[in-house]
């Protein structure tokens, strides 16, 4: 990692950002339309690991905080917000956030030297393994260690986590542990006799939850003591952060998409969104967009430079940006009238995720505690 600096954030989008979000958007628009998602989550694979081995394997996507030498592309976490603004707008049913963030999040903030650590990392760079952070997903950064799953010795694991995000996708997945001398993190094949995962009904159906149990289960230890602590608090928080960017990517959609319907829409022989009322309800979301743009972009900044802002960035745009994606997708929902509380209409979809989103990784009164005590405002 590099040693933190004082630099000016940079707010815009690089030209390689620009072509990597074209690229993105490309191709979700061949293969992850409305219609599609619509018909995906009827089945009982909504997970699109397709479209995932896609992203993942020829757009690199999967790969890129991993370093050249880890078997990755060596960008940063700034590119990782712009993919996952585009998943947010596409409301992509692929594990992004859980394997390319959370997973490789945790493991680069463990010891890469080690084999144990550095070929794990090299398969989800390559997008060849779908990783999985098995933790509680409203989990957020600073939580107290997990209690729910004790190291027995000798890397066997028995214990319970519950809804844990894309579990029933994973390939490996990190495992927090109480051992005897204290946290662990530990590396479990999904796949591993005495690995049981159990699906259960997510609010979201773009991003299934599942129940993980551990039933004297074969794990590498792969961080110890203070240093899972730290390498699961860095996971967190970098997925914290992020995660503000697949908002904003939310509330971008179902603006976009509500402007372009009401310019449609008629009554008394004129559009409704000539109507006053409606322009200020639009003009409002938009400013409200602009600030949470701002505040996603600065939460990826930092993250990518190691700032010491950081966890205020992190807390900051987690405060802001879920409360907008959510009412983004309500106004969304509203202003479409009828059409808009039917199913066939993916307004649906941005409401859910924008809800589910909003409890994830910390809900926005948690971070808004964690801003006031590293702000010392009073509570």
């Amino acid at each position: 990692m590099t040693a933190p600096t004082n630099r000016t954030a940079d707010l815009l989008y690089s030209e390689v950002e620009t072509d990597l979000r074209a690229s993105v958007r490309d191709l979700l628009t061949d293969r992850c339309d409305p219609e599609s998602v619509l018909g995906r989550i009827e089945t009982d694979q909504p997970c699109d690991l397709s479209l995932w081995r896609t992203l993942a394997a020829d757009l690199g996507v999967a790969g890129l905080q991993v370093p050249e030498a880890l078997g990755g592309h060596g960008a940063s976490v700034r590119e990782s917000a712009v993919v996952l603004e585009e998943l947010g707008r596409g409301v992509a049913p692929v594990p992004f956030l859980s394997s390319a963030v959370l997973a490789t999040s945790a493991l680069l903030a463990a010891d890469t030297s080690r084999p144990e650590v550095a070929e794990p990392l090299a398969k989800l760079a390559a997008g060849e393994q779908v990783g999985v952070l098995a933790v509680v997903l409203s989990t957020w950064p600073g939580a107290a260690f997990p209690q729910g799953v004790r190291a027995e010795g000798d890397g066997v694991l028995t214990g319970t986590v519950g809804t844990v995000a894309d579990a029933a996708a994973a390939d490996l997945l990190l495992v927090p542990a109480i051992g005897q001398d204290g946290p662990e993190l530990h590396a479990v094949e999904a796949s591993a006799a005495g690995v049981a995962v159990t699906g259960r009904v997510s609010l979201d159906p773009t991003r299934q939850v599942a129940d993980v149990a551990l039933d004297r289960a074969r794990g590498i230890p792969i961080a110890t003591g203070d240093h899972a602590t730290a390498a699961l608090t860095t996971a967190l928080r970098t997925g914290a952060g992020l995660l503000a960017s697949e908002q904003l990517g939310i509330a971008q959609w179902c603006l976009d998409e509500t402007v372009s319907y009401v310019k449609q829409r008629f009554q008394f022989g004129r559009p409704v969104g000539s109507f006053q009322a409606l322009k200020h309800r639009l003009a409002d979301l938009y400013l409200q967009l602009v600030s949470a743009r701002a505040a996603a972009r600065y939460a990826a900044d930092v993250l990518a430079s190691d700032n010491p802002d950081a966890a205020v960035a992190v807390a900051l745009a987690q405060s802001y940006c879920s409360d907008i994606a959510v009412h983004a997708a309500e106004e969304c929902v509203q202003l479409h009238g009828g059409i808009g509380m039917t199913w066939e209409h993916p307004a649906h979809l941005y409401l859910k995720r924008a809800k589910a989103d909003q409890l994830a990784l910390g809900a926005p009164g948690r971070h808004r505690t964690t801003l006031a005590g590293l702000v010392d405002l009073p509570a």
